[in-house]
């Protein structure tokens, strides 16, 4: 593949060269004409955050980390129409007929009245910043650094001042624009709060009314709890809390009654002894009084009788004592009962009240359903308009704070030298693109080209065999240079002598044409070649002239073709007086005759064969010069009477196609091809490796 890709650049070279030089002079003569441009850069920080001045949310929702869609959203900013616009009317570009001319604008063209006076008109403002941002768009360019916050903002103008001007004025309008549409976006937010906040506003106190109006009519009263009187949901009824302070109350009317009825129960069990009674002061001292009383009395009895006026007395005091203990025992029993009557008294009462109130309260949960339903409304528009009025005023806080997250890293400065047009790469471009459109071309001509160029060709073009290759003469007739058996020519068609001896199993074959496609190939020097190659081999060879339209055998002879084949197509006999001896060749040759009105009636007859078939008889080899085959029947004709046909193709001359058509009507014309030869060859055009024989071949002349 490489070697045919040299092949091609070898035969084309001139053309690849012409087209790199050709794009060079292109590429030198626009690099002259074009107008210099001088480029200045800004360079820019855009961070994803703003300094948080304060602690409160914009309105712009800030960009995280992993949102790209914030820096594309910036570049795509920073390359707006709008910018651009706003960048004209801050530098007055739209007024400056020096700008339009500058960039080659006609504003007239756009219905743009021309300036008089060098000024424009102020009604077509809004068409000449249109154009101008149009011109500022093309020739400003954004590159965002890669893997930073960092854009570079580049403007390329003829002018050099110009250019810094409009890169920096880029960068300080980006910023008030990036400021101005967040103010913008605060504003809008207030606004908008505003009036929903007037909305919510009368929809609460309409909900707070219709809810006191429902409660009012319905007797709904709740009292606040902990939570205090803003909290609605805080609320609770007074039914509620009747019904919870009751019951709590019957809880411990009942825990007392228990307590009671315990006390009370445990006094009858022990037979009026209690708790109490046990504990009681008077009692507990009534009883020691008595205890020392009987121990007294017991000790008077072991000496006197009952009678015995101070055993009387002490049984007295006794007596009284024990009443007294009977008194004090009946009235804590008398005492306990009555608690334990109060007690569940008590209980049942407080227990009549919580059924009612737990009724009552079933009855308000009845009609305060609705209530409630008024009650969350209220509650809802009462948190949309607290959150709403908050966001307000966090809005109103921001709003007033130009935070910015933009900011100018490096500004523009005039620039000392020109950016384009720069000579050395426009001719490294017009170098480059002059080679690959060399290249491009020669491929395309090499393909377009069908003409034979080399013998490596023939088999792939052509599927016939190659006999040899014979080189073009250089200033000397192929007739003289066949004299010199050391000349290259002569070695070309002795090589294709030895080919021919394998064309058929006895050698060389004994009838022979050589034909061609068209005329001026070579076929007549090939058939005069070939007869004296074998007529110097030892052969007897006759050379048979059969181009009877435009014969030229004679012309190699030195002589003139009065008598020859036509004469004995025509029905002349005699053989002998139309060969003529060529002893400088070695053969005999027999002239194409005079020319009849019509060759190919002469060749379809049988007097051809039997010509043949009589020369066969004296001469060892018959060659014989066929016209040429496209447009005329006779070389098929010719082919299909001979042994063989030698088939002569020029080099750089006939093409591909008409080849293979006129090898197909020798095939079809039941002709033996056995084979071709390339005439008029040129190693220097062709591929590489076949400029060694010839060199050769000049070397041994030379010696």
């Amino acid at each position: 593949m490489a070697l045919e890709y040299l092949r091609i650049a070898k035969r084309w070279k001139f053309v690849i060269a012409g087209t790199i030089l050709g794009f060079l002079v292109v590429g030198l003569l626009i690099t002259l004409l074009m107008t210099p441009k001088f480029t200045a850069t800004t360079q820019i920080e855009i961070a994803r955050e703003s300094n948080k001045i304060v602690n409160l949310q914009g309105v712009e929702q800030e960009a995280s980390d992993a949102d790209q869609e914030f820096y594309q959203t910036q570049y795509g900013l920073l390359r707006s129409r709008s910018l651009a616009e706003r960048v004209a009317t801050k530098l007055k570009l739209d007024d400056s007929p020096a700008f339009f001319e500058m960039f080659g604008i006609d504003p007239a063209a756009h219905g743009v009245e021309m300036p008089r006076n060098g000024r424009f008109a102020p009604g077509d403002r809004a068409v000449r910043t249109r154009l101008v941002g149009e011109a500022l768009l093309k020739n400003v360019s954004v590159n965002p650094t890669r893997l930073s916050r960092l854009v570079d903002v580049s403007v390329t103008t003829p002018d050099a001042a110009l250019s810094a001007r409009i890169a920096n004025s880029w960068a300080e309008n980006f910023i008030q624009a990036t400021l101005q549409r967040r103010y913008g976006a605060s504003s809008y937010a207030r606004n908008f709060l505003e009036n929903r906040l007037e909305q919510l506003r009368r929809r609460l106190e309409d909900s707070e009314r219709q809810l006191v109006t429902y409660a009012s009519s319905q007797r709904i009263i709740n009292l606040p709890t902990t939570g205090g009187p803003s909290d609605s949901r805080a609320e609770r009824s007074i039914v509620a809390e009747n019904l919870a302070m009751l019951n709590g109350e019957l809880s411990k009317a009942t825990a007392e009654r228990i307590r009671v009825q315990s006390r009370y129960d445990q006094l009858r069990a022990r037979g009026g002894e209690s708790t109490e009674a046990l504990d009681n002061v008077a009692i507990n001292t009534l009883r020691s009084r008595r205890a020392e009383l009987a121990a007294d009395y017991q000790k008077m009895m072991t000496q006197f009788e009952p009678d015995y006026p101070a055993a009387r007395a002490l049984r007295s005091q006794l007596d009284q004592i024990d009443r007294s203990l009977s008194r004090e025992e009946s009235r804590i029993s008398g005492s306990l009962g009555s608690e334990y009557q109060g007690a569940a008294e008590r209980e049942r009462r407080l227990s009549n009240q919580v059924e009612a109130l737990k009724n009552g309260l079933l009855d308000l949960r009845r009609r305060s359903i609705q209530y409630n339903i008024y009650q969350r409304e209220v509650d809802t528009n009462r948190a949309l308009y607290d959150g709403l009025l908050q966001r307000y005023k966090e809005i109103g806080i921001t709003g007033g704070v130009g935070v910015n997250n933009i900011a100018i890293v490096d500004a523009a400065t005039t620039p000392d030298r020109r950016s384009s047009p720069r000579l050395m790469l426009n001719l490294f471009l017009s170098l480059v693109l002059g080679t690959l459109v060399g290249a491009g071309l020669s491929l395309l001509l090499d393909h377009v080209d069908e003409s034979i160029m080399e013998p490596a060709e023939f088999k792939q073009r052509l599927n016939v065999s190659l006999l040899g290759t014979v080189p073009r003469a250089q200033g000397v007739e192929p007739a003289t240079a066949l004299h010199d058996r050391k000349s290259a020519l002569f070695d070309a068609y002795l090589a294709i002598q030895a080919n021919l001896r394998f064309a058929t199993d006895h050698g060389v074959p004994r009838t022979l044409s050589v034909t061609s496609t068209r005329p001026a190939e070579g076929k007549s020097t090939t058939a005069l070649s070939l007869a004296t190659t074998l007529a110097r081999s030892g052969r007897k060879v006759v050379l048979v002239d059969a181009d009877m339209r435009s014969p030229s055998v004679h012309h190699f002879l030195g002589q003139d073709h009065e008598r020859g084949l036509s004469n004995y197509l025509s029905g002349e006999d005699a053989i002998d007086p139309l060969l003529v001896d060529v002893p400088q060749y070695g053969f005999t040759a027999m002239t194409a005759g005079p020319l009849p009105p019509n060759a190919a009636e002469l060749l379809t007859s049988e007097r051809l064969g039997t010509l043949l078939n009589r020369l066969l008889e004296v001469f060892d080899h018959v060659v014989l010069d066929s016209p040429p085959v496209m447009g005329l029947a006779d070389a098929p004709l010719i082919g299909n009477r001979v042994e063989a046909v030698v088939y002569v193709v020029e080099s750089h001359g006939v093409r591909s196609r008409q080849v293979r058509s006129a090898l197909d009507r020798m095939d079809d014309a039941g002709a033996h091809v056995v084979g071709a030869v390339l005439t008029k060859f040129e190693a220097r055009r062709s591929n590489l490796g076949y400029e060694y024989g010839y060199d050769y071949g000049r070397a041994r002349d030379d010696a």
